[in-house]
């Protein structure tokens, strides 16, 4: 066996698809209401990266919204604030110029969403994105490559990214909704935390089908099995179409459930959202909230 098929092979994950699904189902109708209260939607708003990946993306609007999360103790003082803000590379310097509350700055780089650039031009814009002042990073996994069995170039690639960008988080999306299967998701998910992944991602909220709960029970499980075997921690970002507080509460209780408590914080577990945090604000206001 070469070294990727060897593993694999420490990591077997032959759960199909239709077994997945049925065991995902079973885990939210067991947890899932003892999840959705007011302390569960608390806790997932301060684990938002607050985001904004859009074509329209000006100065002046990336600046209104560090402004906001600057605010929000003020606004909200009985409230924990977001986790991040997370940007364009080209909107780091905006976000660094006007940001003073504490949280951490992402940028999304590597080519994002498609990663189909050249390697050189992915390590490069990750390293500068970290030199404008971004603390997190994060990046999507070559899944052309991946599909193809190319996983040596896969892993080199996360791993040059990972050794430019220095002390900062290197967050790996996998994008699930392209990669066809669980045990896929699964696969990528060694070879992201084995490339040095400091979180694994799912999906880019740019393609059709993007964080499901049952991607999240599978990257969950690697994580955990990665654990397990390694001893190495792992963070965990479901990210697409995660706008409900429903939605959030799903995959909380899809992380308490296979990874556990210790989990259960920002710098282990984020969500990766624009619409999310107004919805959780007006659960947990108990009125519509539209701050952010």
């Amino acid at each position: 066996m070469n070294k990727f098929e060897e593993l694999f092979a420490a990591y077997p994950f032959d759960r199909s698809d239709e077994q997945v699904k049925k065991e995902t189902e079973q885990l939210l109708s067991e947890h899932l209401a003892e999840n959705n209260n007011r302390e569960v939607w608390l806790q997932c708003l301060n684990q938002i990266d607050l985001t904004t990946l859009n074509v329209d993306d000006t100065t002046e609007k990336v600046a209104t919204m560090a402004q906001k999360v600057n605010d929000f103790s003020r606004n909200f003082p009985q409230l924990k604030n977001v986790a991040a803000i997370c940007v364009y590379p080209a909107m780091v310097e905006t976000v660094k110029t006007n940001l003073t509350a504490h949280v951490g700055i992402a940028a999304v780089a590597g080519g994002f969403p498609a990663s189909q650039t050249f390697v050189e031009i992915k390590v490069a814009e990750a390293a500068l994105a970290v030199k404008e002042g971004a603390t997190e990073i994060d990046i999507v996994l070559s899944v052309g490559k991946f599909l193809e069995g190319r996983y040596e170039e896969v892993v080199d690639e996360i791993s040059e990214i990972k050794a430019a960008i220095g002390n900062a988080h290197l967050k790996v999306i996998l994008e699930t909704g392209a990669l066809r299967s669980a045990v896929n998701i699964y696969r990528a998910a060694i070879l992201a935390m084995a490339a040095g992944a400091d979180f694994i991602k799912t999906s880019t909220g740019k393609i059709a089908v993007n964080a499901t709960p049952e991607a999240s029970y599978v990257m969950c499980t690697a994580i955990r099995d990665w654990k397990e075997k390694t001893g190495q921690t792992v963070s965990f970002k479901p990210a697409g179409g995660v706008s409900t507080t429903d939605e959030a509460v799903a995959h909380y209780t899809i992380v308490k459930q296979i990874l556990g408590k210790d989990w259960l914080n920002n710098q282990r577990f984020r969500f990766g959202a624009s619409r999310l945090a107004n919805n959780l604000l007006t659960s947990i206001q108990g009125t519509e909230t539209k701050y952010f």
